[in-house]
């Protein structure tokens, strides 16, 4: 990998995996068309005790953002409140009264998946679309979100590479290698599928929740490196998400870049990532009775043209 050529890395990345035209001219899921009927089945068979876990942070203003891009951290409001009724200020008859919120947040400022119009590759998006008749001022036309929000439910399978490789918490900066992903799997006894949802703890949130935010949004991380992108494309896996802002290892590996594994991951090879996802109670739970795979749904909401999604994800075991 030569550091100081970001941009011809990229392109030849970008040309080894690229998955344009594998399911058709008018595809709007990418790699989660692994993600079968059959996968399904058997990830249903993985609920053992019922045990349900949300991996989902907080939604509200103590979360990591701090203005990048103009993220904010959401803003609830009350629209109407048990004062309001109790001073008869809402008008229902008999005695009724209620309560109604509004929330105000980018889609993409707490545990959240991105979609396959948030990213261009040299002008294009997900499939060798044009990116500027993709994504306009409408939104998404072609790959919103929307089109996923039935398909993310199937096997999970967490590689908890904070605590194999780094004992408890990988370092700022730690750029995970294909064959430390693989050594974690086989520490966890684990053998990842084709339409897997891989989940990949580095222990930073853990950190952040700890220590504080600081710069968690944006600033230096642990997290995939660019070596990946073969692995990615290779395993047909149907979507990754890690506990960090931005899945890739930060600083990024070369001179003068910016998530350049994003460039290659979602317009070419159409895969579905996610990024600040809680990872604790699950790695806690897996640790203490060995299984690192379960059943997953972590369906975005059905937002007409969006390029991301806030997420709740739900694991089961």
């Amino acid at each position: 990998m030569n550091r100081q050529d970001p941009e011809s890395e990229v392109a030849e990345a970008a040309r080894r995996c690229r998955n344009w035209g594998r399911w058709g001219p008018d595809d709007r899921l990418g790699t989660l068309n692994f993600l079968d009927a059959a996968n399904r089945r058997g990830a249903a068979q993985l609920v053992r005790r019922g045990v349900s876990l949300s991996l989902s942070l907080p939604f509200d203003m103590d979360g990591p953002q701090k203005g990048w891009r103009r993220r904010t951290n959401p803003v609830h409001t009350m629209l109407d409140t048990g004062t309001d009724a109790a001073m008869g200020k809402q008008g229902f008859p008999h005695g009724i009264g209620g309560a109604d919120d509004v929330i105000s947040m980018p889609l993409q400022c707490s545990t959240q998946w991105d979609g396959l119009g948030h990213i261009f590759d040299r002008g294009k998006a997900w499939n060798g679309r044009d990116a500027a008749e993709t994504v306009t001022s409408d939104g998404d036309l072609v790959t919103g979100v929307q089109h996923m929000a039935p398909h993310v439910a199937g096997r999970g399978v967490l590689l908890d590479v904070g605590r194999v490789i780094g004992g408890g918490e990988l370092p700022d900066g730690f750029a995970i290698t294909e064959r430390q992903l693989t050594d974690t799997a086989e520490s966890h006894g684990v053998v990842l599928d084709r339409g897997d949802i891989v989940l990949v703890r580095t222990g930073q949130l853990a950190r952040a929740k700890r220590d504080g935010w600081h710069d968690y949004a944006g600033g230096p991380a642990p997290g995939l490196s660019f070596t990946t992108a073969d692995w990615l494309h290779r395993s047909e896996i149907a979507a990754i998400a890690t506990d960090t802002w931005g899945f890739e290892v930060r600083p990024n590996e070369f001179e003068h870049a910016f998530q350049p594994l994003h460039q290659v991951a979602i317009p070419n090879i159409g895969l579905l990532i996610g990024e600040m996802w809680d990872l604790e109670a699950l790695a806690a739970d897996c640790a203490a009775d060995g299984v690192h795979e379960f059943w997953l749904t972590a369906a975005p909401l059905p937002i007409t043209g969006a390029v991301g999604s806030p997420v709740n994800p739900i694991a089961v075991k």
